[in-house]
């Protein structure tokens, strides 16, 4: 079942909160979490944010600044959510 548009920032919001759990979703081959969270990550924090939740904002930039500074943002996003729709698969890089 796909993640609803909540699900889906809720779980980008955890990988980033959590990076060292981005190797083992890229184990467990949870595709649709990986992509919402290279998604997520590629749009920035709404700045909608930075006017009614700025320490929220703040956080949320940095975590990204880290996301893209531990080389994650080289997953790609298209083969991501390829991975997803077809199910489980053999990763290809």
């Amino acid at each position: 079942m796909p993640l609803t548009p909540r699900q889906r920032e809720l779980t980008a919001r955890h990988l980033l909160a959590h990076p060292e759990q981005i190797p083992v979703y890229l184990k467990q081959r949870k595709w649709e979490p990986l992509a919402a969270l290279v998604e997520f990550a590629s749009k920035d924090a709404p700045l909608s944010l930075a006017h009614t939740d700025p320490a929220l904002y703040r956080l949320l930039r940095q975590q990204i600044t880290d996301f893209r500074l531990r080389g994650w943002s080289c997953l790609d996003l298209k083969k991501l959510q390829e991975l997803a729709n077809a199910g489980s698969g053999p990763v290809v890089p």
